[in-house]
């Protein structure tokens, strides 16, 4: 083993760990278990990241307003959240996988550009062929499909289910999935695309970070 490399492997580990805890105490606070305090705190965060996150601009005072509004929201409203903690934490998955599927599918639409080929654009120096127009078109569709038919199984289960069950589904089952479902576009796309056409995870995640920046900021790409 290259002990080089360790600590560039630390910090993804502490945060695959951190979630993995998250995960679990979420599972066993949204089944009905554990201190009501603490489960719904835990429900909480996520919801008060994304509200900073989230502000338009996303300049450090807007985001700790933000930030502030929400603490103070989740304060008012601190008796009945604590009482009702499944509820938080299907309100928190069911959201956030609507999100992301307007997120993906918003950019299907006949005037955007898919999400996907806005990341393979921003990876290459030169056009894309119509072959990789049409796969990242499909794949900014499945992801799109995923996270709205996984918000309607959500709500299935978390009417219809024991809890327990919704609550697995929910809260460990979720990360499995989108992992098979990235290892299996990862080896469709070696099959589809050839090695030219086929960038690395770093190269993906590092578009989609100019992407995101360009986005928040649009003066920004633009030469004075």
């Amino acid at each position: 083993m290259n002990l080089k490399a360790l600590p560039r492997m630390g910090r993804p580990l502490l945060i695959i760990l951190a979630l993995g805890a998250w995960a679990g105490l979420a599972h066993y606070g949204s089944a009905g278990h554990g201190n009501p305090d603490l489960s719904a705190a835990l429900g909480v965060a996520p919801l008060i990241l994304a509200a900073a996150l989230l502000w338009p601009g996303r300049s450090p005072g807007g985001m700790l307003f933000a930030a502030a509004l929400a603490l103070g929201l989740v304060g008012l409203l601190w008796p009945r959240l604590r009482e009702s903690v499944p509820l938080l934490y299907y309100i928190q998955h069911l959201g956030a996988h609507l999100a992301l599927g307007i997120f993906f599918g918003r950019t299907l639409r006949a005037e955007s550009t898919p999400l996907i080929t806005q990341l393979a654009q921003a990876m290459s120096a030169t056009e894309l062929s119509a072959r990789k127009l049409r796969y990242t078109r499909r794949v900014t569709q499945v992801w799109t499909g995923y996270f709205l038919v996984n918000a309607l199984v959500s709500t299935l289960l978390f009417l219809f289910a024991p809890r327990e069950i919704w609550s697995f589904h929910a809260n460990i089952l979720s990360w499995p999935l989108i992992a098979s479902l990235f290892l299996g576009e990862h080896l469709f796309r070696r099959r589809i695309l050839p090695p030219e056409e086929r960038p690395g995870v770093g190269e993906v995640i590092q578009a989609y970070l100019r992407i995101s920046r360009t986005q928040r900021n649009p003066a920004s790409s633009t030469p004075p």
